[in-house]
């Protein structure tokens, strides 16, 4: 599933490639906005990003798999 994450005062946003279930992802993220404290997202490849929980302007949860572009050959 695809995961963004906007940052307050931040142009860009956060988004990773994650297998992790979604109602869990969601309850983790809740609980960091909640409380201010950094959460460790892992992405598929196995790379950590550390939020920081208090600047979470939104969060979008995409169960869609996104479009790949290229060619089969």
């Amino acid at each position: 599933m695809e995961i963004r994450i906007g940052i307050q005062h931040s142009p860009r946003e956060i988004v990773i490639e994650s297998e992790e279930k979604s109602e869990a992802l969601i309850e983790r993220l809740s609980g960091a906005m909640a409380d201010g404290s950094p959460v460790a997202l892992v992405d598929d490849k196995g790379r950590t990003v550390l939020v920081p929980g208090a600047k979470v302007a939104y969060v979008e949860v995409s169960t869609e798999e996104p479009r790949r572009v290229g060619f089969l050959g």
